[in-house]
């Protein structure tokens, strides 16, 4: 059974996504865990297992690693977050850009998200002067929805698109988590984290304009009830430290297929009805969970699985990764149908159902 048909639909244009020049592999991460943190042979035995089966190979850092791991006042963070952010951000742009046969002063929104640090004034402003948005185009910075956000800012980007049919809206999602790094907390949060994040930018233009490729034709937002604990961020004075519970995989577990079949049914769609994946991989434990329960096999997650392999986990551009990689080396045919996903503090899921014209 198919969906209605598409009628003032948003469409993405075009994707784009930047990375910093340093490299952090499996290797380099065992090496300086053993240097940074005091905590005795046997827990160190025990992350170096995990290391080994967290399926992220390498990811790339806007400093060394040596850098990283020292101590710095949160000003000096802050500093380092707003130049990397703008620089990384901008390229993002200027590829999606360029992929969508646009430009600057096409651009009627601009909706830019990130969780790894924090500026006034935000992303958007700063890009509005260095790369020729025009003075009144709309502005969205997300700061505060984590590894969702990236899914989310497209939810926002759909609406806009909607509401004012024709229109183009920029979505960017810059995260700098080595900024985070914590040598003092060692918390098995932190640990984990250190294992898993990665520094990048994405982009994504949503447009009203007649395009061939993926239109958003539905989305959904659910939040876990009493999960505020789940995932997020504490402020200290050392600056970020990750709160993450290590429920969460089991809470996606026990949800997913629920909320996908219940998402889906709306439309007058199953499972057997999307032809292409776009899961946000919180962890390897989280996406063979949501494989488990969705009855996906690894050819399905393919794309999933690479980015978290050679990126890690990026919070928010994930998703934008993912969705840049489908769209460059997928093919699909008109009519057929995708699913995104990813989960972020709130704990929220976010669902999008796309459709290629």
């Amino acid at each position: 059974m198919s969906a209605a048909p598409l009628r003032q639909s948003a469409a993405i244009a075009g994707t784009g996504t930047a990375v910093p020049p340093y490299t952090l592999t499996r290797e380099d991460v065992k090496t300086y865990m053993r240097k940074v943190f005091d905590v005795g042979e046997r827990r160190l035995d025990a992350m170096m297992t995990i290391i080994d089966h967290a399926q992220v190979r390498k990811r790339q850092s806007i400093f060394p690693v040596e850098y990283i791991v020292e101590p710095r006042p949160l000003e000096q963070l802050t500093q380092e977050y707003q130049t990397h952010s703008v620089r990384l951000g901008c390229e993002a742009a200027e590829r999606c850009l360029a992929a969508a046969s646009m430009t600057a002063s096409d651009i009627d929104m601009i909706i830019t998200v990130s969780c790894t640090g924090f500026m006034i004034p935000s992303l958007d402003a700063h890009l509005i002067n260095l790369m020729g948005f025009r003075s009144n185009v709309r502005r969205l910075p997300i700061t505060e929805l984590g590894c969702a956000a990236g899914a989310m800012a497209l939810t926002r980007a759909w609406e806009f698109v909607k509401a004012r049919p024709g229109s183009n809206v920029l979505v960017i999602a810059v995260e700098l988590p080595t900024l985070t790094f914590q040598r003092g907390d060692l918390s098995q949060a932190n640990l984990i984290s250190c294992v898993l994040f990665g520094d990048g930018a994405a982009a994504a233009l949503v447009t009203g304009r007649p395009v061939q490729g993926p239109h958003i034709v539905d989305a959904e937002t659910y939040t876990f009830p009493q999960s505020l604990d789940a995932m997020g961020f504490d402020l200290r004075d050392t600056g970020f430290h990750i709160v993450l519970s290590k429920d969460v995989p089991q809470m996606i577990r026990q949800k997913i297929r629920e909320l996908t079949d219940q998402f889906l049914c709306r439309s007058g769609l199953t499972l057997d009805s999307i032809g292409a994946f776009m899961l946000h991989p919180g962890g390897q434990k989280l996406l063979s969970y949501v494989e488990e329960q969705l009855g996906l096999d690894r050819a399905d997650t393919e794309l999933s699985w690479e980015v978290l392999g050679e990126y890690g986990n990026l919070s928010s551009a994930t998703i934008l990764f993912i969705l840049h990689e489908s769209l460059r080396r997928r093919t699909m045919t008109a009519g057929e149908y995708g699913l995104a996903a990813a989960f972020g503090p709130g704990f929220s899921a976010e669902l999008l159902l796309l459709q290629w014209s």
